[in-house]
C-alpha cells in the first residue's frame, strides 16, 4: 500500500466511525430527531445538559399553535424567565433562521433578549416565520419527524393554545455515525 493511501484511509474510516450528538425526541404521536448547531454552542451544550439530566422528561409541549410553533419545557412563568440558570446570551447567527424545522430558545421580551434555556420551539409554519429572525436563537433543526410535529400542533388545544391532552416529551441524545446522518442531509 502507498505511504499516501495508508493515511488516507485511516481518514476515512475515522470519520465514519465518528459519532455526533442528536436530540431524540419521544411523544406519543411519535419520534423526531434534531440537529444541533455548532454555530450555537452555548445554547447546544444547554441542551444537550438539560437533556442529559432528564429535565425535559416530565414536562410537555405545553404551546400548540398551527402554522406558528409547537413550544416545550417549563411553561411561561416568571421563573423560567428570571432564574439566572436558566438565561442564556443570544448567538445570533444571520445563517440559522426560522425556518420550516428550525428549533429556537424560547424568551420573554426582556431587552436583552436572553434565552430561556429551559424551554424550546419547533417552527411549523410551511414557509417559516422570519419575523422572529434576529429576535429568538435558533440552535437546531428537526431532521426526522416534522409530522409528528405537525400533528403536535394540530392537537386540540385550548384557548391559551395548550393542549387538551398533554402532550409528554422523553427527551434523549442519541448517537449517530456520518453514514446514519447522510440520509437526513446533515453530515455530507
Amino acid at each position: 500500500m502507498s505511504k499516501l493511501l495508508f493515511p488516507l484511509l485511516f481518514v476515512l474510516s475515522t470519520c465514519a466511525r465518528q459519532n455526533y450528538e442528536v436530540a431524540q425526541i419521544k411523544t406519543p404521536q411519535g419520534e423526531i430527531l434534531i440537529w444541533l448547531y455548532e454555530e450555537t454552542p452555548n445554547h447546544k451544550q444547554s441542551f444537550l445538559q438539560l437533556a442529559k439530566e432528564g429535565y425535559w422528561d416530565s414536562l410537555t409541549f405545553n404551546r400548540v399553535i398551527p402554522d406558528f410553533v409547537a413550544q416545550g419545557g417549563c411553561p411561561d412563568t416568571p421563573e423560567g424567565f428570571t432564574d439566572p440558570e436558566y438565561l442564556l446570551k443570544p448567538e445570533f447567527n444571520d445563517d440559522l433562521v426560522h425556518d420550516y424545522g428550525a428549533v429556537g430558545a424560547g424568551r420573554d421580551n426582556n431587552p436583552d433578549k436572553l434565552s430561556a434555556r429551559c424551554q424550546f420551539y419547533i417552527v411549523q409554519h410551511k414557509e417559516g416565520v422570519h419575523r422572529l429572525d434576529g429576535d429568538y436563537t435558533i440552535f437546531g433543526k428537526v431532521i426526522k419527524g416534522m409530522e409528528v410535529v405537525d400533528a403536535i400542533v394540530n392537537s386540540p388545544r385550548d384557548s391559551m393554545d395548550a393542549p387538551l391532552t398533554p402532550i409528554p416529551m422523553d427527551i434523549d441524545i442519541v448517537r449517530m455515525n456520518a453514514a446514519e446522518l447522510q440520509e437526513y442531509a446533515v453530515i455530507k
